[in-house]
Order: C-alpha cells, then structure tokens, then sequence
C-alpha cells in the first residue's frame, strides 16, 4: 500500500513557523513528507532540514516525495530524541521543529500495522516496527489492573475495569491475536447502550494501546522542553495534537516554559526571578478551517500550539 497521509493544518504550520530562507529546521514526525515538502519550498540552497521519523516506511515514502530537494537529511529515530539527534549531526540549534502527534493515514488505512478497529490484523500498533513491545504484549501479558488504568488513563474510557476483566477472561481460554478479536472482547464487556453510540466501541481502548505501545506520552513533556532547549533565538516549536490528553501536556508545558511572576501585586519590582525560555504565541489552539474537514475530516480534531524560543 502507498504511504499517505494528508498534512493537517498546513498552511497554519507553515505560517507559525515564521520561516527563513537560510534557516534550518527539523520535522519531527516527517510521515510522507507532506509539510517537511512545504518548508523545503521555503528554503533556498542554504537552508536545511532534517526529517525525523521512528517508522522506516515513512522515511522511504517522504524520501521519495522530497527527491526534488538536495538540502535535507532524514533520521530514523524518536523525536522524544531531539537532543541526542541534533549533536549526531553536529547542529547546535535550530530555527523551527514540528511536532505532528498524529497516526498516519497510511498507518490507521494499512490493516498489517494493526492500527485500526475496522481491519482485521495481526495486534500489532508499533510505529516503529524494530520496538519490541507490542499490542500483543499489552494485551496477553498486562495484569487486569494495569489495562484497567491505562484504558481509563489514555482513553478515557468509562468502562476500563469491565473490558479489563473481560480481556483476562477471555485470554485464559485463548490468545487474543488479532485487532478483531479485541473488538469483540471489548463489545462483550460493554452495556448495549454503550454500543450505539456514534464513537466505535473500541476507539478509546485503541487509542490507549497505542499510546502504551509507543509511549507517546510519557516522552512528550521531556521532548517539549528539549525542542524549545534547541530553538535558536525567536526560533518556533509547532506541536499539532489530536486528542486532550496530549493537548493538555502541550499547554502546561507550555506555560511552565513561559514562566509566571509570583510576586504580590503590590511588589515594585518583582522578586521572585521566575525563569522564561520564550512566549506562547497563541494561547488559544490552532483549529482546521471547515473547508480542510470537508476534504479530511480527521483532522477535527487537531489542535495547534505554538511556542517562540527567547533567549
């Protein structure tokens, strides 16, 4: 299947990156190349950017996209290590990172990725392939208690400690195996009013072994803090997410970088030397305009966060 995956809020991202020709950016979730190509037509012959990405199928479909261009570099590897990736290639700072929290179409649409509730698929969800966790392992080898709070952590699901039980059930008899399989489990452990609602049963407990099996939040305050640490001055960090639980971290994150004078009021001057890394450039998210959820209603969801780096 050919790697796609439509960029969300584009020209939004390109905007708020506050672009120079000469400048250098990193594209921490490169997918198919879809803004990384939009930056790069920015950019003239001394301008540079370097696409990052954990899935290696991405990185050959955004390779491809990208053939036109000479100035870019592409990292197999985590945005959550920016740091790490930035002093392999010798750079000391840049001037803009993206950060597109979102699945790719191609990784929800593929069904071997075992991503989505609607294909039947080996339990899998690994955006990158070479992890060894999986969504098999989270599945048959989680204690009750352990699915029970990741399901009602990262899922916000009503009926975790039910779908948990039932899991452990029904993986005494047998192996859970496929994505199928599990939707079946979890409709099982669901009330039948829970079953006609217009969200699929089996979206938030999805949604959470995914986020287990990539550990896409416990990783995302520290790879916050490290990309604005590697924003060269008035350089910009754009975070697009899609769903709260990211959304939140982003925004805290966020104001702790901003930094808050605690002094009274009445103070003269203030006292209590708060620490400021830079301005939130929008303290209300980024939202899609109806004509792009017209043509990718995914992209309801999405929300953009923007930060400028002052040193």
């Amino acid at each position: 299947m050919e790697f796609k995956h439509k960029s969300v809020l584009l020209d939004e991202c390109i905007e708020n990156l506050n672009i120079k020709e000469n400048g250098i950016y990193l594209d921490g979730t490169l997918g198919g190349g879809g803004h990384s190509y939009y930056i790069l037509k920015k950019l003239n012959n001394t301008g540079f950017l370097i696409g990052v990405d954990r899935d290696k199928e991405a990185i050959e479909a955004a390779s491809k996209r990208l053939s036109e261009f000479e100035n870019f570099c592409t990292v197999h590897d985590n945005h959550a290590n920016i740091k790490e990736i930035l002093k392999k290639l010798d750079i000391s700072g840049v001037d803009g990172i993206l950060l597109d929290l979102g699945v790719s179409s191609y990784q929800l649409d593929e069904a071997s990725r075992g991503f989505s509730y609607m294909h039947d698929a080996p339990l899998d969800m690994r955006m990158n392939r070479e992890d060894s966790l999986s969504a098999y392992d989270v599945v048959n080898k989680y204690s009750e208690d352990k699915l029970a709070r990741i399901f009602f952590d990262y899922g916000e699901e009503r009926y975790s400690k039910s779908i948990a039980k039932e899991i452990c059930k029904i993986r005494k008899e047998k192996e859970i195996k496929t994505t199928l399989e599990l939707v079946d489990v979890i409709k099982k452990a669901m009330p039948k009013k829970a079953l006609n609602e217009k969200q699929h049963p089996a979206k938030r407990v999805f949604q959470a072994i995914r986020i287990e099996v990539n550990e896409e939040l416990t990783k995302l305050r520290q790879a916050i803090c490290d990309s604005v640490m590697s924003l060269n001055n008035n350089g910009r960090l754009c975070v697009i997410t899609f769903h709260s639980l990211e959304d939140k971290i982003v925004k805290h994150t966020y104001e702790d970088l901003e930094g808050r004078c605690t002094c009274p009021k009445s103070f003269p001057v203030c006292v209590c030397n708060f620490v400021s890394y830079g301005k939130i450039i929008n303290k209300k998210p980024i939202t899609s305009k109806e004509d792009e959820l017209i043509e990718n209603p995914r992209a309801r969801s999405a929300k953009l966060r923007v930060f400028e780096r002052k040193k």
